[in-house]
C-alpha cells in the first residue's frame, strides 16, 4: 500500500522543491523502497511543451512521449526511475478533463465545481496507476499562497483526512534569509509561510529550511514553536557546491529520519550512499579539465539547457575531469569575424532549438567545427545545422535550407508529415496545433556496423528520446555521403536519418534526438562521455 509525500515551497520560488523530491526520493531508496515521484503544476498549460524555455526552462521529455516540467529531469537523474505521461499534469489538463466529462454527460447534470469536481481529479491523479511503490512523492509546483494553487492544496488537504496521518505526509520547504546588515538569519519568512499553508488547513509535519547558514538550535526550536513542529523535524538545507551532494547532505540532517519516523516504518537496507559521496568526490577534485561550447539560442535562462549541462557533468565524471562551459549566444557568428569565440575550446556543442533566430550563426559554429577539426557535437536542431552547412559548402547547394525558415527550393530539412511508431502509423498537418503534435518520446534507431557511433553504443540498435517536428531529408542523403557526410544512424525503416558523423574527422556526430535526457550521474550517456573523451584529446593538440 503507497504512502504518499507532499511536498509544497513557500517565500520564494526556485528554492529547490524539485530536487529536495528528487534527493528525498534517492535517500528511500537507498533504505530499500520502491518510489515514484510526480509534479502537478498549477498553471493553465496543458503541458510546458508550447511555452518559451526563456521563460519557463527546458521541456524534458519521457520516454512515452510526454513533454514535462524539467523537475522530471532531477527526478530520474536522482532515482533511475523512468517518468511516465501519468507522473506529470496540470491545471490546464485537470480542466480539459473535467470539462471533456461535462459535455460527455459523466456528471449526469450536477454542476460543475472547483470542489468536489476539480479537487476530486486531482485526487485522482495522485492515486493513479500505481503498481507497487512504497511512496509515492508529489511536488506541487508553485508557492503557498499562489491563487491558481489553492485547488491542489484543498486536494492534498483531503487527501491527507481520506488516507490518514498513516499514509500521508506534509513536507514544506522555506527560505531562512541571512540578514547581512543585521547579522543574522530572520526566521519570520517561514513563520508566515507555513501560517499561510495551515490557513488552508495543512500543518506540515517535516520542514526544510532553505539557508546559506548554519541554523543554530535556538532558531531551530523557535522555528518548531510557532510552526507547531518538533524541533527535530526542522531541517536545515544548507547551500552546497554541487546538486550531487543534496542527498548526502539531507541524510546528515536527518531528513529520511524524520521520515521514517513519521511514518513509524524502518529502514529495509541501511542507507549507503557511497556511491553518492563518490560522485561528490569525483566532481571536486578532478584529474583534469576541458572547455566546451554551447552554440545555443535561450541562453537568458540557463535552465533552458539543464539537462544538457548534467549530461556534460556526467561525462566529465566518467573521464574523471571538470567541464567547463562556455555559452554562446549563436547570434553573435550571424556577424563577420565573430568566430574567434571559438578558439581555443576543446569541443563544440550545438543544442537544440526551434525557429530561424540564430540559425546561421549555428551553421557557423559547425562549419568551425568541421574545418578546424574540433569536436563537434549536434543535437536535434544542431544535426540538421550540421548537414545543411554540408549541403552548402561542401556539396555545393548554396540554396540548402530548412522548411521550418519558410519555403526554399532546396529543402535539406523538412517538415514531417506522417512515421512509423511501432507499428501505428503518426500523421501531422502542417496548419495542425503545435502543442503536443511533435514526433515525442523514445525511438529506436539502427547504427552502421563499423561506425563510430556504433562503437561509442556497442549495440547495433539503441532507444532514444525525441522531441521535433522537421527531420532532414533522406531525398539529400546519397549526395550528403559522397562529401563524406556518414548517415550511421537510420530508423528502423530506413525512411529516417536520426544519426550522422564524419568518419576522417577527430570527433563530428550529430544525432536527431536528444540523448542528454537519459544521462544519469550513475550512468553518463555513452555519447556524451565520447564527447568530453575527444574534447580530453583535443586539449592535448592545442
Amino acid at each position: 500500500m503507497a504512502r504518499f509525500i507532499f511536498i509544497t515551497g513557500g517565500v520564494v520560488s526556485s528554492l529547490g522543491k524539485g530536487l529536495a523530491s528528487a534527493a528525498l526520493g534517492a535517500l528511500l531508496q537507498a533504505r530499500g523502497f520502491k518510489v515514484r515521484l510526480r509534479k502537478l503544476d498549477p498553471y493553465l498549460n496543458v503541458d510546458p511543451g508550447t511555452m518559451s524555455p526563456s521563460q519557463h526552462g527546458e521541456v524534458y521529455v519521457t520516454n512515452d512521449g510526454a513533454e514535462t516540467d524539467l523537475d522530471l529531469g532531477h527526478y530520474e537523474r536522482f532515482t533511475g526511475v523512468n517518468a511516465r505521461k501519468s507522473d506529470s499534469t496540470t491545471t490546464g489538463r485537470i480542466y480539459s478533463d473535467v470539462i471533456a466529462k461535462e459535455r460527455r454527460g459523466d456528471y449526469l447534470g450536477a454542476t460543475i465545481q472547483v470542489i468536489p469536481h476539480v479537487t476530486d481529479a486531482i485526487k485522482e491523479f495522485i492515486q493513479s496507476d500505481i503498481a507497487d511503490e512504497d511512496f509515492v512523492l508529489c511536488e506541487i509546483g508553485g508557492t503557498v499562497g499562489d491563487i491558481e494553487g489553492l485547488p491542489y492544496l484543498e486536494a492534498i488537504r483531503q487527501l491527507g483526512n481520506e488516507l490518514g496521518r498513516e499514509r500521508t505526509a506534509f513536507v514544506h520547504l522555506t527560505l531562512v534569509p541571512y540578514i547581512k546588515s543585521a547579522g543574522e538569519l530572520k526566521t519570520k519568512p517561514t513563520q508566515h509561510s507555513v501560517k499561510e499553508l495551515q490557513s488552508v488547513g495543512i500543518q506540515p509535519d517535516i520542514l526544510l529550511c532553505r539557508t546559506e547558514r548554519e541554523i543554530s538550535p535556538e532558531a531551530r526550536r523557535k522555528i518548531g514553536l510557532f510552526c507547531n513542529i518538533r524541533q527535530e523535524a526542522v531541517i536545515q538545507a544548507l547551500d552546497v557546491d554541487t546538486i550531487y551532494h543534496v542527498p548526502i547532505s539531507y541524510h546528515e540532517q536527518g531528513f529520511d529520519t524524520e521520515v521514517m519516523r513519521h511514518f513509524g516504518l524502518q529502514s529495509k537496507t541501511k542507507p549507503n550512499l557511497d556511491r553518492w559521496r563518490e560522485v561528490v568526490s569525483n566532481l571536486r577534485h578532478p584529474e583534469g579539465e576541458v572547455t566546451i561550447a554551447v552554440v545555443g539560442k535561450y541562453m537568458s535562462v540557463m535552465d533552458s539547457y539543464k539537462s544538457l549541462a548534467e549530461a556534460l557533468t556526467h561525462g566529465g565524471i566518467a573521464n574523471r575531469v571538470r567541464v567547463n562551459l562556455k555559452w554562446l549566444d549563436s547570434e553573435i557568428f550571424e556577424a563577420p569575424d565573430t568566430v574567434h569565440h571559438l578558439e581555443g575550446v576543446h569541443g563544440i556543442l550545438v543544442p537544440g532549438g526551434f525557429g530561424e533566430r540564430g540559425a546561421e550563426g549555428k551553421i557557423q559554429a559547425a562549419r568551425f567545427a568541421r574545418e578546424r577539426r574540433v569536436p563537434y557535437f549536434g543535437i536535434c536542431f544542431g544535426m540538421q545545422m550540421a548537414v545543411i552547412e554540408a549541403a552548402r559548402n561542401l556539396v555545393g547547394i548554396k540554396e540548402a535550407n530548412s522548411t521550418e525558415f519558410g519555403p526554399t527550393s532546396e529543402p535539406v530539412v523538412g517538415l514531417m508529415t506522417e512515421w512509423m511508431r511501432g507499428n501505428v502509423l503518426e500523421k501531422r498537418k502542417a496548419n495542425g496545433d503545435l502543442g503536443g503534435t511533435m514526433r515525442l518520446g523514445a525511438y529506436d534507431c539502427a547504427l552502421a556496423p563499423d561506425s563510430r557511433v556504433r562503437d561509442i553504443y556497442g549495440a547495433p540498435m539503441i532507444s532514444e528520446r525525441h522531441r521535433h517536428r522537421y527531420e532532414v531529408n533522406i531525398n539529400y542523403k546519397d549526395r550528403l555521403e559522397k562529401v563524406g557526410i556518414s548517415f550511421c544512424g537510420m530508423s528502423p525503416d530506413g525512411e529516417l536519418p536520426e544519426m550522422i558523423e564524419i568518419p576522417d574527422h577527430p570527433w563530428f556526430i550529430g544525432v536527431q534526438f536528444h540523448p542528454e535526457l537519459r544521462s544519469r550521474p550513475f550512468e553518463p550517456h555513452p555519447l556524451f562521455t565520447a564527447f568530453v573523451r575527444a574534447a580530453i584529446e583535443q586539449g592535448r593538440l592545442v
